[in-house]
């Protein structure tokens, strides 16, 4: 039985997603998060050094990060399914948007996160300062490489319904998260139809309504 160590409104919530694509039976087991410092909770040491979340349990085998995860489920269970050709270009683009998805995409999300929440974690004493500072930081740097970053999104989203071509892929799982935590916080999707329209797209796929079921409230951040 495949295990998932999921943590409750997180990016492991992909990783339920593709169990269902795939039809794999799989079982979740749920970590939720500190309701003050919105961390993970300490069991989840128990499962990884870093006590992060997804990690997958396949018998033996034990795998972290999501990206690496999709990447086992595809290699041993997809045969072929959800992952172009090897040697097309789609092949080319699914690899790029699997990295991109965290290696670039999450980045301006995470600091966007971080300095907004700076200011209320701060003493009352330093927080006028520390506001300042945040939004200097928002509106000098981050806000400008979410606009850029979300209107690349919208670009290639135009040519075709899916990020690596004309099929849905892995690498639409692996994007997900980056375009909805950045329509729920940062961005205006009414303003990028064709991001707009993919969100729509994935959020009625059956598949994607199971995982809800099986990963429980999924606040998108």
């Amino acid at each position: 039985m495949i295990i998932v160590h999921h943590l409750a409104d997180s990016r492991s919530q992909r990783v339920i997603w593709l169990l269902e694509e795939l039809g794999l039976p799989y079982e979740v087991k749920r970590y939720e998060r500190d309701p003050a410092t919105r961390l993970a909770p300490a069991e989840l040491r128990a499962i990884h050094p870093l006590g992060k979340s997804p990690v997958l349990e396949d018998g033996p085998v034990k795998v972290a990060e999501t990206g690496a995860i999709v990447e086992y489920l595809l290699d041993t269970h997809g045969y072929g399914r959800l992952r172009p050709a090897q040697g097309t270009e789609a092949r080319r683009r699914f690899t790029y948007w699997l990295h991109y998805a965290e290696g670039s995409a999450m980045t301006p999300l995470l600091l966007a996160l971080v300095f907004n929440m700076l200011p209320t974690r701060t003493p009352g004493l330093l927080r006028p300062l520390v506001r300042q500072i945040s939004a200097k930081a928002m509106a000098g740097f981050i806000t400008p490489q979410l606009k850029l970053h979300s209107g690349y999104w919208n670009d290639e989203l135009a040519a075709t319904e899916w990020f690596a071509g004309d099929q849905f892929t892995a690498a639409d799982v692996m994007m997900s998260f980056p375009l909805e935590a950045a329509a729920t916080r940062t961005i205006d999707v009414n303003a990028l139809p064709h991001v707009k329209a993919f969100l729509e797209r994935i959020h009625a796929r059956p598949a994607y309504r199971r995982a809800l079921e099986a990963g429980g409230e999924y606040a998108y951040a």
